[in-house]
This record gives C-alpha cells, structure tokens and sequence, in this order.
C-alpha cells in the first residue's frame, strides 16, 4: 500500500493539481503578478504533503497528538485567508450594476480560485491521507495477531517435548521393570527420537518424509513393549514427500492410540493410515479405549487442534470421534496452499 499511495501522490501533483490550476487564468495572472503564483502554488503542495504526512497521522493519534492536528488544520485556514485577502488590483467599477445592492461582498477571480484550490487540495490529501493510515492500521494489526500466532506455536510446539518425554519414559520404565530383553533397543530409539525433537523444534516446518519417518520409529518403538493382545496396522502412501508440515503434528494423535488403545489382557487393534495424494493429506487412526488416567491427558490433543487452526485456517478438517469403546481421528489437510 506504501507504494500505491506514492503513485496517487504523483499523479494528483503531476496532473490533477495542475489541470485543475489551468482552469483559471493561470498564465495571464503568471504574467502580471508572477510573485504570487508562484507563493499560491509552492503553498498548495506544502499543504497537501503537510496533510499527508503529518496532519492526517496526527488526527488518527490519541490527546495531544489529534489537537495538534485539529492546531495544523487551523493554521493552514489562516494562511490561505491571508493569501487570498492579498490585494493585487482594484477592479473597475461596472455601470451595469449600478444600482444593485449585493449581499456578499465582492470576490475576486483570483480569491475564488485560491480557496477552490485549497479545498481541492484539502480534500484529496485527505482522503490519500485517511486511506494510507487505515490501511497502515490493517497491517499493523496484522502484524500484532502473526505475531501472537507465532509466539502461540511456539509454545504449543514447547509443550510438545515435555509431553513426549513422559508418555515415552512411562513405556521404557516398565520394560526395564521388567527386564525385557527388548528395552536396550528402545532406549536406542527414544534417544534417536528425542535427536529428531530438538532438531525440528528449531524449525515451524519440516519435510514430510522426515515426519513418516519419525511415525515408523514411535510405531516400532511403542511396539517393542506390546504383547500379542495387541496388533498394530500401519498404511503409509505419500506421492510428494518433499511438502512441508509442522513437526509433530500427527504423532500426536498416533502417540494417543498407543496410550489408551493397549491392554495386556484383552484384545485390541491400533490402525493408523496416512495418504497424500497431489498436495492433499488424509490421516486416520483408530484404537480401543482402555481407560487409563495419566498426567496431561489432554494436552497433546488440545495442542495438536489449536496448531493446526493457527497453520491451516480454513483449510484443514479434524474430526474426532468416541463413543466410550472407540475412538477414531479423521485429519484432512491442503497441504498445496
């Protein structure tokens, strides 16, 4: 908007403002009193950026600010009253109108185009003027709400590793509890994930490859400590792996299916599908529900809804579902915008 206010700017003082002066009889006024055209045109452009840049943006201030402003206005009508009060020559009498007793007192030429100039110039510096701090408004507000946005992801996405961290710890405290043979392999893998964690952390995007990947090392590393009451299905497509999505963003939801979906004496299924097909990312899992109270229950799934509504307003769609026995997460995103 900063520039196209420039452009209107040099075209009102580059052709509107100097049409509008050729209407009078600018050349012969030039001739005889070329002093005071000169004074009346260098005053109407000292005007108009005087509105522009400080006028108008001293209105749209708050005390002092805006009465300064109303102070400028004030002043700029004295001046141009001065100007035009300046008597350049004293104009013959008319015998036709001898006998007529006029209200107003007369007004010369060179007075109505003064004040016609003035309110032309008034008017349109104005209106640029108002137009420019409006939308200098809307871009600041823009900028304050990205800013909140980002500082909102920031910290949805700091929440993210403490959270991990405990879910994860619970599943290797009890295979070392236990002194399963498989519980070295998984600190191997916990620590590989918590490498990946803190890399992305630095990043608000990451390649989607490197997020499948991620999911296939939580699905093994869960998988280590399950009991053959429990049978994972995973189903991975992706067509473009190079597109971009916020880090963590979907083993949230897989890292609830392993939290509430297992139980060492009754049987159950954990499906998880993903599939991207020409920049359009369909996620799905579904799981049993054993109730199970931990820490923070609620946390990585209020967190993953309120990312993906700062990320993808408007163009993502989460449903989730439960009915006390299953629970099943639809995820759709446009990852092309």
């Amino acid at each position: 908007m900063k520039n196209v206010s420039l452009y209107i700017d040099a075209v009102f003082c580059l052709v509107v403002l100097p049409v509008m002066v050729m209407i009078f009889p600018v050349e012969r006024w030039l001739h005889n009193f070329p002093w005071y055209v000169i004074t009346v045109g260098v005053w109407l452009y000292a005007l108009y950026f005087l509105n522009r840049f400080l006028t108008v943006p001293l209105l749209y201030g708050n005390g002092s600010r805006r009465w300064r402003g109303c102070v400028l206005i004030v002043l700029s009508l004295i001046l141009t009253y001065a100007l035009s009060q300046i008597n350049l020559y004293n104009p013959k009498p008319n015998v036709h109108d001898a006998g007529i007793v006029r209200i107003l007192p007369s007004i010369q030429q060179y007075q109505q185009a003064v004040w016609s100039l003035f309110m032309i110039v008034e008017a349109f510096s104005f209106a640029v003027g108002l137009l420019t701090q409006v939308n200098l408004q809307k871009s600041r507000r823009r900028a304050v709400e990205a800013e909140r946005d980002r500082a909102e992801i920031e910290l949805y996405k700091a929440q993210i590793k403490p959270h991990f961290m405990f879910n994860t710890l619970n599943s290797l405290y009890g295979l070392f509890l236990t002194h399963n043979d498989r519980a070295l392999e998984s600190l191997e893998k916990y620590i590989s994930m918590l490498r990946y964690i803190h890399t992305t952390s630095l990043h608000d995007f990451v390649a989607l490859s490197e997020e499948v990947n991620y999911i296939r090392e939580y699905v093994a590393l869960q998988s280590l400590r399950l009991t053959g009451m429990t049978t994972v299905k995973t189903s991975i497509h992706v067509e473009d792996d190079r597109l971009m999505v916020p880090p963590m963003i979907l083993v949230t939801f897989v890292e609830n299916c392993f939290k509430h979906g297992v139980s060492p004496v009754e049987e159950s299924d954990i499906v998880i599908l993903l599939k991207e097909s020409g920049g359009s990312l369909e996620f799905s899992t579904d799981n049993r529900i054993f109730p199970v109270k931990r820490i923070g229950e609620h946390i990585g799934i209020d967190n993953c809804r309120k990312r993906l509504e700062l990320l993808y307003p408007g163009n993502h769609n989460l449903e989730i579902d439960s009915d006390g026995m299953f629970y099943h997460v639809k995820l759709s995103i446009n990852l092309s915008i």
